[in-house]
């Protein structure tokens, strides 16, 4: 995939997939929170941070050298 389509799809996925994946995100923690009540803060901190990047681990090819100038 060259630079131009990377730069492409690199716009797709953070105006279109992370805003979804923010809402699926705060919606599985208030699932939580009213299934199981709510969690302390040292473990919910933790949950936080794994969905924090969670999101861009299946598209880390298509960020990587993204921000770099052209060659």
């Amino acid at each position: 995939m060259d630079l131009k389509a990377r730069k492409r799809w690199t716009l797709v996925l953070l105006l279109v997939w992370l805003p979804i994946y923010v809402v699926l995100a705060v919606t599985f923690m208030n699932w939580l929170d009213a299934r199981f009540g709510r969690m302390p803060i040292w473990a919910e901190v933790p949950v936080y941070a794994v969905l924090a990047f969670l999101w861009a681990i299946p598209f880390r090819r298509v960020f990587r050298g993204v921000g770099r100038g052209e060659e």
